[in-house]
């Protein structure tokens, strides 16, 4: 859309504005607003064969679809829904690989002999117990926000649960992580306890990302009514 006067374009204006309110997963954002842009220059094209400049048009447009203020929080709450499902998707996928993790340090040890210190098994059982409730939680959600969502609304707050279990996930992969640090300077064997450990350390800051993301945009949304 051309300007008169060497004046900032008021769509593309409009459109930076709206990107940097929104906070959610790059690529669902990107083409959000890709679709927002392309509304607003049809919208001024059609406003344009009547009375007035190119600009005015684009103003008028941008009028008509509102002000970022206005039309923020439906696109944010959107954008709330698609991160808590890659959210939830981390989980599911990666806490139950900390019990694996742990299978093979186990099983490992007990192909050649060698036994964890006896604390470790009893705090493995604890993560085990919190890593499997995670992951059912995450799957629940993903159902919720994927088949049911097109039978029924989406809680309105279970962003926030996604994210605060998915916390809670990091929290134990961190923990987890520890754990097999020291197993492996108690151990005799101690390569298998440090390798899965550096694993842990790994899952572990890919869940803490993915949650405060999500902390971030259920925080941005809260106030969105359902």
């Amino acid at each position: 859309m051309r300007t008169s006067g060497g004046d900032a374009d008021p769509i593309e204006a409009h459109v930076a504005e709206l990107a940097a309110a929104l906070h959610g997963p790059a690529q669902a954002k990107s083409r959000m607003v890709m679709e927002f842009r392309e509304g607003l220059l049809e919208a001024a094209s059609d406003l344009s064969h009547g009375p007035g400049s190119d600009c005015d048009a684009a103003r008028r447009a941008v009028c008509e679809f509102g002000t970022v203020a206005e039309i923020a929080p439906s696109f944010q709450r959107e954008l709330t829904i698609a991160q808590a499902r890659h959210t939830a998707r981390t989980v599911a996928l990666i806490a139950p690989l900390l019990l694996l993790c742990w299978y093979l340090v186990r099983a490992w040890d007990d192909f050649t002999g060698h036994r964890l210190p006896d604390p470790v098994p009893l705090l493995v059982a604890h993560l085990g117990g919190v890593a499997v409730s995670a992951s059912l939680l995450a799957a629940a959600a993903l159902g919720v926000t994927g088949v049911l969502a097109r039978r029924f609304p989406t809680p309105h707050r279970l962003p926030l649960v996604v994210a605060w279990t998915a916390t809670t996930t990091a929290v134990t992969l961190g923990v987890g992580a520890l754990t097999l640090a020291f197993a492996s300077v108690l151990a005799t064997n101690w390569p298998s306890s440090l390798v899965a450990g550096v694993v842990a350390i790994v899952f572990h800051a890919k869940v803490a990302a993915s949650a405060r993301a999500c902390r971030e945009c259920a925080r941005l949304s809260v106030a969105v009514p359902c």
